[in-house]
């Protein structure tokens, strides 16, 4: 069983494990509205397959223990995060991120040293989701915001995993009006086809591999824009498990992480 203390790097509160060695340290990101305690079952597994792995869980700004800040874009959470990672000693890290930290642990591998990147259930592509939130912007500008966070929740899935991934799901607190317009500016305010050559520069910078984690087959043309913008990437299905692949399944995420 791994000794974790919680910590504050920088501005942001994080669940600090393991020690420093020759091994890539970890950085765990979790998803937006979420917390950093979404990655206790991983890290038990990890415990097991790669003691003592120097991991860091990270609070994002704006949520549970970590404090806000002015922009939530995520260029500037990145550069947040750096300010962290440097203070906490985390040399060329592994960026393990879920949801929206799948695409801030792209962002930030784009633009500081990175040993990889683990991107948990985050398409990189936004058209879709915002589509969706242009039809839900009204309410979600609205004092009944939280109905749109309910919302998402319902399609995630969650009824999928066991029942105690369910109720790490369900003990997150709901995201605050805030932090949700800060988070999802961007992609409701950017054309999408701005965001996608961003996210190809990231990718096309990114040096390390990059691992795709998802609990099913990634459409056709996204699987090829992915494998043409970083040749190499592994994509990995994990069935059954909604939008929580490292919840439903922590021990093959444990060994991607420890491989």
């Amino acid at each position: 069983m791994r000794t974790i203390h919680l910590r504050y790097y920088g501005d942001l509160a994080a669940d600090s494990s393991g020690t420093t060695d020759e091994r890539s340290p970890l950085v765990l990101l979790h998803g937006l509205g979420f917390d950093r305690h979404q990655w206790a079952p991983v890290l038990q597994e990890l415990a097991v397959l790669d003691p003592d792995r120097r991991t860091v869980a990270f609070d994002l700004p704006g949520h549970l223990d970590s404090p806000k800040q002015s922009s939530y874009d995520l260029g500037d959470v990145a550069e947040v995060l750096h300010e962290a990672v440097v203070e906490a000693g985390l040399h060329t890290p592994v960026l393990v991120g879920h949801s929206i930290g799948g695409a801030l642990a792209t962002i930030y591998a784009g633009k500081y040293p990175t040993a990889g990147v683990v991107n948990v259930d985050q398409p990189l592509l936004v058209g879709p989701f915002k589509d969706v939130l242009a039809q839900l912007e009204p309410t979600l500008r609205s004092p009944a915001y939280g109905e749109v966070w309910d919302q998402m929740l319902a399609g995630m899935g969650i009824e999928q995993l066991p029942q105690s991934a369910q109720d790490l799901v369900n003990a997150s607190t709901r995201p605050s009006q805030e932090v949700l317009l800060g988070y999802w500016r961007e992609v409701m305010e950017s054309p999408a086809e701005v965001l996608k050559a961003e996210r190809e520069a990231d990718l096309q910078a990114i040096e390390g591999p990059y691992d795709y984690v998802t609990a099913t087959d990634p459409p056709p043309a996204y699987r090829q824009w992915l494998e043409s913008s970083k040749p190499g990437v592994t994509i990995t299905v994990l069935p059954g498990s909604g939008h929580f692949p490292h919840l439903a399944h922590p021990g093959e995420l444990a060994k991607i992480l420890a491989g």
